[in-house]
């Protein structure tokens, strides 16, 4: 059984209003706030921020003794998913150890808010025993902690997905479902496939061995397109996806080429969109155009996940936003999560992103991005807002660009943190970003090499 440890959340990062909404539960949740017994505050419990819930929040005091604790009771032994809503008004992170029942379990780090009365949540996962939990937060700063609003404490809520389970921007505003409740047909020829990609209605279209075509296949709404083992996927041809709201598309499993002249996928005007555990691939050409794009998200897209993919020796790898001068479709839109996914290789545009906010790139693997001296991996431009946080760069020539620009691009905005960098040029950071509004957990740094190299790509689901 999984318990979970909620906090519910209003807040401002940036500027921008997010609302993180619980999961579905069977049970109310019990809150706990930060100034009520058996709740402990090593600091002064205060009201002069706008924002928090009850009647105040914890304020603890700019010391490593400055802390705060919780006392919660769970029904039975097992996983807790903790929420920690906080405030951190400087620009300074704010970094604790996460004491459950005395021992430290993890060392989260609680980053800017952009102000004071701007509040969000943070969500780890811990051990929890049956009966009473003390759930302390000790600064390992002199700078002390964030301010603490309240916890919420829930049983008997649903489990979250399993690992490599859909999650960020495309499981928000309805998700994305894609053939779910439709047939499912299997296709062996690329005529076939074709027909079926451009059929109307809900489906799930299994790729049955390695189909070779050209021109652009439309893909239409309500489709699951899913590569049978380890060897099956398309090459020669787009994959498209446009104008669709929602589109509702998952595409997984599939070894995918790059297309001479033009993208491998192409998203355009189209919503909810799950590229999962696919494994893409080109050659390196002397000509960065000899391809175009691996998978391009343009002209206000919106809602797109990309996850647990490999992408290989590929110039032009992913493009979020498709010009400089498309501000008015684009602002507001692009909103797309990278996760656990291998770019080597990839000489530039992992991704590139003009205008997209917040666009959350975390806990991917970046290795042998060097050709030469303009080779990156991610670029945030055209005042784009990007929160890259918990990736591994190794052999990469600029991990990330924002505040300098890149090319004729204007600067876009940047925050980087938990990142792991070797034989790499540095993440370039720049100003804030809005919050990200769903839950997820970023792996801890360390495991995250491991864990995508093991689980990405085809043939791993």
């Amino acid at each position: 059984m999984r318990v979970k440890i909620l906090i519910a959340c209003v807040g401002l990062l940036g500027g921008a209003l997010v609302a993180v909404a619980s999961s579905p539960a069977q049970a109310a949740p019990t809150r706990y706030e930060a100034e009520t017994s058996p709740a402990v505050c090593s600091g002064t419990i205060d009201a002069n921020w706008s924002g928090f819930s009850g009647t105040g929040f914890c304020n603890g005091a700019n010391s490593t003794s400055g802390y705060a604790q919780f006392t919660v009771n769970a029904a039975t032994s097992g996983t807790a998913t903790l929420g920690i809503r906080f405030a951190n008004g400087t620009t300074t992170a704010r970094p604790a150890n996460l004491v459950v029942n005395g021992s430290t379990v993890q060392a989260p780090s609680f980053e800017g808010t952009g102000a004071w009365s701007s509040w969000m949540t943070k969500t780890l996962s811990v051990p929890v025993n049956a009966g009473s939990n003390t759930i302390r937060l000790n600064p390992t700063t002199a700078n002390g902690l964030a301010n603490i609003d309240h916890l919420d404490f829930e049983v008997g809520g649903t489990t979250p997905p399993p690992p490599g389970g859909l999650v960020g921007w495309a499981a928000e505003a309805g998700g994305t479902t894609g053939g779910a409740g439709g047939t499912t047909v299997t296709v062996s020829t690329f005529a076939d496939f074709r027909t079926q990609a451009q059929s109307s209605g809900a489906k799930t279209i299994l790729v049955n061995g390695m189909l070779s075509g050209s021109g652009t296949v439309e893909i239409t709404a309500n489709k699951t397109i899913r590569g049978v083992g380890g060897s099956s996927g398309i090459s020669g041809t787009t994959l498209n996806i446009e104008d669709m709201k929602p589109a509702n598309v998952i595409i997984q499993n599939m070894n995918i080429r790059g297309v001479r002249g033009n993208d491998a996928i192409q998203i355009e005007n189209a919503t909810h969109i799950w590229i999962d555990h696919n494994t893409m691939s080109s050659t390196i050409e002397n000509d960065p155009d000899y391809y175009d794009g691996m998978l391009d998200i343009t002209h206000g897209a919106d809602y797109v996940t990309v996850s647990w993919n490999v992408v290989r020796n590929h110039w032009k790898t992913s493009l979020v936003g498709h010009s400089d001068s498309n501000a008015g479709e684009d602002r507001g839109h692009l909103r797309v999560t990278y996760h656990h996914n291998w770019f080597d290789r990839t000489f530039e545009r992992s991704p590139r992103v003009r205008f997209g906010e917040t666009v959350h790139v975390f806990n991917n693997y970046y290795t042998n991005i060097n050709n030469n001296s303009a080779s990156y991996a991610i670029a945030s431009l055209m005042d784009a807002g990007l929160l890259v946080e918990g990736n591994v760069f190794e052999n990469v020539q600029q991990a990330c660009w924002s505040a300098s620009g890149y090319a004729e691009s204007d600067p876009g905005r940047l925050v980087a943190r938990n990142n792991s960098l070797t034989n790499s040029g540095p993440c370039e950071a720049n100003g804030t970003v809005a919050a990200i509004p769903y839950r997820y957990t970023a792996d801890a740094v360390g495991t995250v090499k491991t864990s995508v190299t093991s689980g990405a790509g085809v043939g791993k689901i």
